[in-house]
């Protein structure tokens, strides 16, 4: 005698549990990792670095929540769409050097110290990074405070925490960035804004003495230090002044009914003395700063342009976006690198959402089908006994 084995059989119920796991792994997978990938990688990537060029990924507003105001939803929720984009922005653009333009922390200007290093822990698990980049940050009014609410201890605690001045050159491969601490810049005469007043005119002095070097002039340069003879890239918070958004255009621009909306000084924007003291202490070749959340590029003077970088947040935008530069002691070229729109990945849950009730519904029909025909069947059977 044989023993005929039978395959076993799959219920119904297994086909319907496998097809439901599909659909919400598949859909979580989409959202939380792999959008990522195809939409930063439509960010210009040349296929070919210069070794004499610095490749530079600028971001700017990642508000990181605070205990005071922050639902711990809207943390996991917008904290993990940075990490995600930025640790994914690190492994296919490879860049040399990250700046952040200041407001990293939502809450910083009346964190305790105890919500101060927990929000200090879960910016370094974020935005960690290999040793072959380096991270550059600088200071916003979220940070510290605005004008009326900064004071030494909120300044010292932020430069403890990064290791660096907030007012500073940054030289790679013959570049410099100017670092500045635009929240210091009212001209009041406050303790902090005179001393960050005086740094500048420090450096100012310093990069002006280092241009003269380099054509062999050295006029009243003695104990100097001494920087690549080239113009700087000067990055900061706040803007500097403009009268509105109105002559912003592009995808992360401001919304329209907002652009006209005029720009306070010392508040929106830096004021007009702070802007055109900037400009004539360093003439730099091109200003990125951020503050409105939103992009535009404005030219000052008909021969200074300026670049207003988008926050990186969805918290902020729907839209966000970052800057990936690549510069030159004598050129540099701009890639402007959006992120998935949040709406985007509310609409695939949402269809996900509705596939799983489509599946469930059709799966009870079938099924209370099923029940009638037996139904059927059995009193058919009880009829003809």
């Amino acid at each position: 005698r044989y023993r005929v084995t039978q395959m076993p059989r799959f219920s119904v119920k297994w086909v319907v549990a496998v097809v439901l796991i599909g659909v919400v792994g598949g859909a979580f997978f989409f959202c939380e990792y792999l959008i990522y990938f195809p939409t930063i990688l439509k960010c210009g990537i040349d296929g070919h670095s210069v070794d004499s060029a610095v490749r530079a990924m600028v971001l700017s507003d990642t508000h990181l929540l605070g205990a005071v105001g922050g639902h711990w939803f809207d943390k996991l929720r917008r904290e993990w769409q940075m990490e995600r984009a930025f640790q994914t922005a690190l492994w296919l653009l490879r860049p040399e050097i990250v700046f952040i333009l200041g407001d990293i922390f939502d809450e910083g200007k009346w964190s305790s110290q105890k919500h101060w290093e927990d929000d200090v822990r879960r910016f370094h698990r974020m935005f960690r990074h290999s040793t072959d980049t380096e991270l550059v940050v600088l200071v916003g009014n979220h940070d510290i405070g605005f004008h009326y609410e900064m004071d030494w201890f909120k300044l010292q605690r932020f430069e403890k925490v990064f290791n660096a001045s907030s007012t500073r050159i940054v030289t790679k491969k013959g570049v410099n960035f100017l670092l500045v601490n635009s929240v210091a810049l009212h001209g009041d005469g406050c303790p902090i804004c005179q001393s960050v007043e005086k740094e500048l005119i420090k450096l100012s002095r310093d990069l002006n003495c280092s241009l003269q070097s380099g054509s062999g002039v050295m006029d009243g340069c003695e104990g100097s230090q001494l920087y690549p003879p080239t113009p700087p890239i000067m990055l900061q918070h706040y803007p500097l002044y403009r009268v509105s958004d109105a002559g912003c255009t592009g995808q992360d621009a401001a919304p329209p009914e907002e652009r006209h909306l005029l720009f306070r000084e010392k508040y929106d924007v830096l004021s007009k003395e702070a802007s055109q003291r900037l400009l004539q202490w360093f003439k730099p070749r091109l200003i990125l700063s951020g503050h409105t959340h939103s992009g535009c590029e404005v030219l000052h003077d008909n021969k200074y342009p300026e670049i207003s970088v988008p926050s990186f947040s969805w918290r902020n935008r729907n839209n966000p976006s970052f800057i990936l530069a690549t510069v030159s002691p004598s050129s540099y070229t701009l890639s402007k690198c959006f992120l998935p729109e949040e709406s985007t990945v509310i609409s695939v849950y949402c269809s996900a959402g509705a596939c799983l009730l489509l599946l469930f519904l059709a799966h009870c029909l079938w099924m209370k089908g099923l029940l009638q025909c037996l139904s059927l069947c059995l009193l058919g059977k009880h009829k003809s006994l």
